[in-house]
């Protein structure tokens, strides 16, 4: 009876969510100008549901300019910067998490597992080409995965790796994101619909390419932290 109970207390809670349009402003993001070198001038477009961060290379461009640790932190992100081919793109993409049981808002009414959701587009500022838009051509691994048993988000006062609440965590590969890393091993990144992950905050200030599309790994829920890269070898 008391899982049916907190059950019915979180739909009522989406449904509160949902009514009220939360979640980061509909507004055009700002685009932030980054000085790095390069000959080609680049404008990205990033989405992501919590937190993201973006290098080029081993080279930080731009991390979510929203903290992970906000309620509903999902936003838009839009920023130009200069490199030179061929182009390393890679993101870090959290979902948040209180802690290693891969809830949030733990020991509230709304205790649950939350999803994530990524999705950007790089553009050539000079021509409006695109250059490259997330898809299932992108390689994402996952480096943080609980609760392995979804009983978890039922438990009162879950503990990390006690009972329902296992996880599994990794280091990032070293060299994971220069240009010659082998990631054959990786998956490839999984697309997934927007009925599914429901994006807002943002993600319909953008106008994005035909093909963009969001990934994550397999699982929106278990699946906290994924690394994801592609190299595009020329124009």
């Amino acid at each position: 009876m008391m899982r049916r109970a907190v059950r019915a207390t979180r739909v009522v809670w989406i449904l509160v969510l949902l009514l009220a349009g939360c979640g980061g402003s509909d507004e055009a993001p700002e685009v932030v100008v980054v000085d790095t070198p390069g000959t080609v001038s680049i404008r990205g477009e990033v989405w992501a549901d919590n937190w993201f961060a973006f290098y080029l290379g081993d080279r930080l461009i731009l991390e979510d300019s929203t903290p992970i640790t906000t309620e509903r932190s999902f936003n838009a992100e839009a920023f130009v910067f200069g490199a030179d081919y061929p182009l390393q793109l890679n993101f870090v993409a959290r979902d948040f998490k209180q802690d290693d049981t891969g809830l949030e808002y733990i020991g509230r009414s709304n205790q649950q597992m939350g999803d994530g959701g990524l999705i950007a587009q790089f553009t050539d500022v000079a021509t409006g080409a695109t250059i490259a838009v997330t898809d299932a051509a992108w390689r994402c691994l996952v480096t943080h995965d609980a609760p392995l048993d979804r009983a978890c988000e039922d438990e009162d006062g879950p503990v990390p790796g006690v009972g329902p609440c296992g996880f599994e965590a990794t280091p990032e590969p070293d060299g994971w994101r220069r240009p010659d890393f082998d990631d054959s091993a990786w998956p490839s990144a999984v697309e997934h619909s927007e009925a599914d992950v429901r994006p807002r905050g943002g993600y319909d200030a953008i106008e994005w390419a035909d093909g963009a599309r969001l990934i994550w790994g397999a699982d929106l829920e278990t699946h906290n932290t994924v690394l994801c890269r592609l190299t595009v070898e020329r124009p």
